[in-house]
Parts: structure tokens; C-alpha cells; sequence
């Protein structure tokens, strides 16, 4: 009967602090051998099953923030056809379709800082056909105007504070959209362990989960600063992958390697072939090597048009009374 009482006991109504931890460390200890006895069972019906020839038990899929998300009525769909059709029409068609060759502009913001121009260098190797222009005194006005003239798809503004960027600036030319999106966790190649020197082949492009129409905007405005026919022989990849509508981006070179492991029969003791020999089985395994830099966008707005600040017409902006629930995502 005590020990049913004790365990009823939950370790935050123990005033004494000694009394108070041992309960805890009793309880903690408690629910992991219930979890080791879980997943022992779990293997075990499995291992039957597989020898029986049956199909296994079905594995259990945890909740998490992802698959709980409130429902979303602008989630995409693949027999959306209004989707399809807004592609062809939308200012991003003619680059995809290959009819036009990314060509980016990148500037910074009046005031630059020292990491500034090191981030700047880097972005210049990730994005092919990229060059960068001293911002000077210019206005951005004027300089979207130039890039026009000078037949740039794209424009980038890294934006600086406190000798730190902060912000990225991309606006599609010559007729908009401008996305403003915050930078952090920022991480220069130098400072990556055991990084690689990206080469000058044109990258392949993964973006992950930008599941709604905004979503889908911005991976079409991202898809339009690299060129569509990837060199695969350079064998580098750039990734921007959406996680609740924290845009996570990494840059790195990958190699097929070949990797021997041993064969086991159904007692999980090692396999032999006809001649007594030990088996083994050749499978083919991807190695990576992170090139940087390495950092997180958080998109604030988004604008139709080119940049304007005082006329502009938003799409989409970030607002705090939006932040309602930790399961409501937009993109």
C-alpha cells in the first residue's frame, strides 16, 4: 500500500528537496525501463511476424507541432489547376521555362559592417551568374531602375546591423514580387568544421515543405535566382527547407560511396555462403560535405511589385497578433 502512495506522489508537492529528488529519480527510472520493455516487445512481434511471413504491426507515428497543424485552406494541391495555370502566367514563367538566364544583383545597404562583404563573397559562390555593385549613396529606387537596364533577373540587398546582416532583401525583376525576409543563426564557411570549397558547376535546387499558395510563391521566387539545368557532374546542392516557417538554408557537396556490411540470417547470427565464408553485401551510401555559409530566413512581407515603401501594395505581412497558436503556419 506504501508504495502504491509513493508512486501516486507527484515530486513537485515534496517540500524536502533530498525526499523530492529521489522520488524523480525513482519515477524517471521507472518510465524508462517501461519504454526499454515497450520497444522490446515492439521487435520482438515484428521479428515473429517477419518470420512467419506476415506483414508487421504497423509503426506508431508520434504527434508532433507538424502533423497536428491547423487546418489550412490555401494548402496546394496536385490537381489544383488554377495553381498550374497561375504558374505560366505568374513573373517568374519565363525563367523557369528556360526562356531567360538568371542574372542576380547583389548590394548591401548604406551602412555596411565588416561581416558584411565575407557573407556577400560567399553568397557569390553559391549563386551562379551572381555579381556584386558597391550600394554607395544610391537609392534603391535608382538602383532597381539600373538593374533593369542592365538586364538583371534579380535583386539582392543584405541588410547590416550592428556590424552583423540581418535581413535579405529579394526582388524579382522587372516587375516585382520584393520579399523582406529576416537573417540569423548566420555561420561563414570558415567558421563550418571540416567544410569544402564549392566549385564553380551550377548547383541542384531542393526546397522542402512550402505546401501553401504563399509557400509556393516563395520557392518560385527563390527557384528564380539559380539556373533550371543543374550540373550534376559538380555534384553540389543547395537546400532550403521550410520547417514552421523557418527557412533553413545549407550548401553541400555530395559523393556515392560504396560500403560493405555483413549479412545476418533470421537469429541475428552472421550469414555463410557455400565455401564457409563470411557474406557481405555491397550497398551504395551518399557522403556530405557542408560547403557554407549556413543561415535562417524568416519572411516578414511580401510586395507586389518592386521595392516601394511609402505606395507600396503588400501581399502578405507578419504580424504579431498572427502568432495565435504554435500549430498555425503560412508557408
Amino acid at each position: 500500500m506504501m508504495q502504491k502512495e509513493e508512486k501516486e506522489i507527484l515530486p513537485s508537492t515534496i517540500k524536502n528537496k533530498e525526499k523530492r529528488s529521489e522520488v524523480h529519480a525513482k519515477l524517471k527510472h521507472q518510465k524508462k525501463l517501461e519504454k526499454r520493455k515497450k520497444a522490446k516487445a515492439r521487435d520482438a512481434a515484428e521479428k515473429r511476424a517477419l518470420e512467419l511471413g506476415e506483414e508487421p504491426p504497423p509503426k506508431m507515428v508520434p504527434r508532433t507541432i507538424e502533423n497536428t497543424r491547423e487546418f489550412d485552406e490555401t494548402v496546394c494541391k496536385p490537381d489544383d489547376e488554377e495553381l498550374f495555370a497561375g504558374n505560366d502566367a505568374d513573373e517568374f514563367g519565363a525563367i523557369l521555362k528556360r526562356e531567360r538566364t538568371p542574372k542576380v544583383l547583389i548590394t548591401t545597404c548604406r551602412f555596411n559592417s565588416s561581416r558584411g562583404p565575407a557573407f556577400i563573397s560567399e553568397l557569390l559562390s553559391v549563386i551562379p551568374n551572381a555579381h556584386y555593385y558597391k550600394r554607395g549613396t544610391y537609392d534603391l529606387k535608382k538602383i532597381v531602375e539600373y538593374a533593369n537596364n542592365k538586364d538583371f533577373t534579380s535583386l539582392i540587398v543584405v541588410h547590416t546591423n550592428r556590424r552583423e546582416p540581418d535581413a535579405l532583401l529579394i526582388i524579382g525583376l522587372p516587375e516585382g514580387p520584393t520579399a523582406h525576409f529576416k537573417l540569423s543563426k548566420l555561420v561563414l564557411r570558415k567558421d563550418i568544421k571540416n567544410h569544402g570549397n564549392p566549385t564553380n558547376h551550377k548547383p541542384e535546387l531542393v526546397l522542402n515543405n512550402f505546401t501553401t499558395r504563399l509557400g509556393h510563391r516563395i520557392g518560385r521566387l527563390i527557384q528564380s535566382l539559380f539556373p533550371q539545368d543543374p550540373n550534376f557532374r559538380g555534384r553540389r546542392v543547395v537546400t532550403f527547407h521550410n520547417q514552421r516557417d523557418f527557412i533553413f538554408f545549407r550548401h553541400h557537396r555530395y559523393i556515392f560511396d560504396r560500403k560493405e556490411s555483413k549479412q545476418t540470417d533470421s537469429k541475428g547470427k552472421e550469414a555463410e555462403d557455400a565455401k564457409g565464408e563470411k557474406a557481405s553485401q555491397e550497398r551504395v551510401i551518399a557522403r556530405l560535405q557542408e560547403c557554407g555559409p549556413r543561415f535562417t530566413l524568416k519572411l516578414t512581407s511580401l510586395q507586389h511589385g518592386t521595392f516601394d515603401s511609402k505606395g507600396g501594395e503588400f501581399e502578405w505581412v507578419h504580424k504579431p497578433e498572427m502568432d495565435t497558436s504554435r500549430r498555425r503556419f503560412f508557408l
